[in-house]
């Protein structure tokens, strides 16, 4: 897993690396600068004239490095620093006389909010703060950063929009940035709704801090990469049979969402569960029998809704909710099944919803179990958060006083462990956000957890393989196409990307 550090801690990083690689601050600044301007190059033709931005501190300096750098590949590039009341930080000034020293590269000096044009066609690199910043800009600083936000060009920030706090809410102006280019870790604020108005679409660039140091320090966040995925999945053996690959019961669907309990049940099989029977009520009888043979059906004593679950004795585990609906007799099969089944369980949609309704019914969710909710259903059950850092804070908890996994679903799928780790996904895209798509993800999760993987691991691969398989599904359409359906048909799609 990629850590995820707090500002502090990268700053830990990097003075460790400082001290013990050993390498002066200087050549640190010159060898992120070198990875920035590499992957500037890759994406940006030298026909764009470049306008970099620098403040004082080392955010600048990384500034009037890459313009040095930038210049050195052909391209057309000025550098206006900002001058204030602040004094410029010692590594500055050394860049700032390199860049001087080559005489090729024209250095305005910002003194008033006379600011310089900026053209559609400029690309404007944003050097003026980094993570250090610890209060909202003001004065020329934020007029400078208005001015900015109000071009229609295209800018790339320097490690982190200027601006915008790493670790808590940002309360002022910061940069809009279309590009986050960022040094060595992801910031925890990248990760959040809020602030992709200001981040836009980031990219982590190694820059060689000390891995130790890295590995050794404590966080309680994480990034999920494939290589975790191929950690954690097991290959099948020759002589493996459908026994060892558990008996999962998915209890979904209602009269006019019939269609949840085929998604589920389907995604659960095609995710590897050895077994599974769909509990549906008699409405939905034809369909899963004809659209899904593969599944073994119980049928409820009523047509329409779920009112009675029957024995749960045999199954392995069992994923709830997918279109249920909340009617009095359906709540009242679900603290049935909850007073029953004391193994972990995969609890989705309008269980939760259920749940919303009857709080005291928590306790009796057996430990280790997994919610997957959406950030609404999160907050009808648990409460009203200001921003997404308390709402972060208020999920892992809840995991950990509750000892239950919360999958809390969007752009980055944010995973929470009883033991109070938080790891993000960075699979999917805005396709997804379609009817269904949640049906789809409670069956890999359930089917995950029939298998015999933990909770935190059944979460971790079905939310990152979910993600990859409606990735693979937008290779032939847009964000605008993808259905449930189409992740559905591309989970095998998923596999192989991480078994081959």
């Amino acid at each position: 897993m990629k850590k995820v550090l707090s500002t502090n801690q990268i700053c830990e990083a990097d003075q460790f690396t400082i001290d013990h690689e050993p390498i002066r601050s200087i050549d640190l600044m010159e060898r992120a600068s070198n990875a920035f301007v590499k992957a500037y190059c890759k994406q940006f033709s030298s026909s764009l004239s470049v306008k970099i931005f620098c403040g004082p501190g080392n955010n600048g300096g990384d500034g009037l490095s890459i313009a040095r750098l930038l210049n050195k590949n052909n391209f057309d590039v000025q550098v206006y620093i900002l001058q204030n009341d602040f004094a410029f930080s010692d590594d500055f000034i050394l860049n700032e006389q390199k860049l001087k020293n080559k005489n090729k590269v024209p250095l305005h000096y910002i003194t008033d909010s006379n600011f310089p044009p900026i053209q559609e066609r400029d690309v404007i690199i944003d050097a003026l703060w980094g993570i250090g910043l610890t209060r909202p800009l003001t004065g020329l600083a934020e007029s400078l950063v208005k001015y900015i936000n109000e071009r229609k060009s295209t800018t790339v920030s320097v490690d982190i929009p200027s601006g915008m706090f790493a670790d808590k809410p940002t309360t002022g102006t910061a940069i809009q940035a279309d590009f986050t280019y960022t040094f060595e870790l992801p910031k925890l604020g990248f990760f959040f709704a809020e602030n992709y108005e200001y981040a836009g679409e980031w990219k982590v660039l190694r820059i060689g801090l000390d891995k130790s140091f890295i590995s050794e320090i404590s966080t309680s966040y994480f990034l999920i990469q494939e290589k975790d995925i191929k950690k954690i999945l097991r290959p099948r053996r020759k002589f493996d049979h459908k026994g060892k690959f558990g008996h999962a019961l998915i209890v979904a669907g209602s009269a006019g969402k019939i269609g949840a309990a085929l998604l589920c049940s389907s995604a659960c099989l095609k995710s590897g569960a050895g077994l599974v029977t769909a509990h549906i009520p008699r409405i939905g009888n034809n369909i899963l029998q004809t659209g899904l043979p593969d599944a073994m059906i119980t049928l409820d004593d009523h047509e329409n809704i779920i009112t009675k679950i029957p024995s749960v004795d045999n199954y392995t585990t069992i994923g709830i909710g997918s279109g249920i609906g909340i009617e009095n007799l359906t709540q009242q099969a679900f603290i049935n099944l909850l007073s029953r089944y004391r193994r972990p369980m995969v609890i989705d949609a309008d269980a939760i919803n259920i749940l919303s309704l009857n709080k005291g019914w928590l306790e009796y969710v057996p430990k280790g179990s997994i919610f997957t909710p959406h950030p609404k259903e999160f907050e009808r059950l648990f409460g009203k958060s200001l921003n997404s850092f308390e709402r972060i804070k208020k999920q892992k908890d809840l995991s950990i006083s509750h000892k239950i996994v919360i999958v809390l679903k969007g752009a980055y799928t944010s995973i929470s462990t009883p033991e109070g780790l938080v790891f993000f996904n960075p699979t999917g895209n805005p396709g997804m956000a379609k009817g269904g798509s949640g049906d789809v993800l409670t069956g890999m999760i359930t089917a995950f957890l029939s298998q015999g993987y933990t909770s935190e691991q059944a979460a971790i691969m079905g939310v990152y393989l979910h993600g990859l398989a409606g990735n693979v599904a937008l290779k032939n359409k847009t964000d605008f196409n993808i259905t449930a359906s189409d992740q559905l048909l591309h989970i095998a799609n998923a596999f192989k990307k991480i078994l081959h």
